[in-house]
């Protein structure tokens, strides 16, 4: 095990950070294969930088742990896909379109990813499948996603990052329209478990095949 970490050393720490939530330095040693000594002087020359912080958590046994995350100022790392553009174009549509109009203006939006997903993913057969691909789509859009599947047979979607954060806060019917895509092209049951917009890391759905009439 090296005690060097290679080229691009703190952008490999805030994004196993990123995707695999607050972590312990050991941890980030171990999925990097440097000493952990190495890790923490990465880790405590991001935290004067303002991009990580850290909490000591007790544990039953021995010292507590000392568990980093990062830091809401660390969104620069990752793709916003022109959050600040996009915010003020969604203003501009508001006030001249008003609230009708801007529902409209979803509506289309999500009426044109709906085509484009459906084409990919209409190709697909089975379920697992199709998440498969979703999240091939959603990882080239910039959500850092990722899926899986659990021992009960559902399966879950991971994003990691939201590259439209920003206009989603200023028009939250983006996240709801999404939820509603989802649904849609998977023809599945889709249930957001973790919202980004509401403070949690990540966003996470649990997908399952929608449930026979009776």
């Amino acid at each position: 095990m090296t005690t060097e970490l290679p080229g691009k050393a703190r952008e490999k720490i805030l994004f196993y950070l990123k995707t695999k939530g607050p972590q312990t330095a050991v941890q980030v040693a171990k999925r990097l294969g440097v000493t952990a000594m190495a890790v923490r002087q990465h880790l405590y020359a991001l935290k004067e930088a303002g991009d990580v912080q850290f909490t000591d958590e007790r544990r039953k046994v021995g010292r507590p742990a000392r568990v980093w995350s990062l830091t809401r100022e660390t969104a620069g790392h990752f793709p916003d896909s022109h959050g600040e553009l996009a915010v003020g174009i969604l203003n501009a549509a508001r006030q001249a379109f008003g609230v009708e109009g801007m529902s409209k203006l979803i509506a289309r939006r999500m009426a044109d990813q709906a085509q484009r997903y459906e084409g990919r993913i209409g190709r697909k057969r089975g379920l697992e499948a199709k998440v498969a691909e979703l999240a091939s789509i959603r990882e080239e859009e910039g959500y850092m996603a990722e899926w899986s599947r659990e021992q009960d047979g559902s399966l879950l979607l991971v994003e990691n990052h939201c590259p439209i954060c920003a206009a989603a806060e200023t028009c939250q019917d983006l996240c709801v329209g999404e939820l509603g895509l989802f649904r849609q092209v998977l023809g599945a049951e889709v249930e957001r478990q973790e919202h980004i917009l509401s403070g949690q890391r990540r966003c996470l759905y649990r997908i399952q095949p929608r449930k026979r009439a009776v």
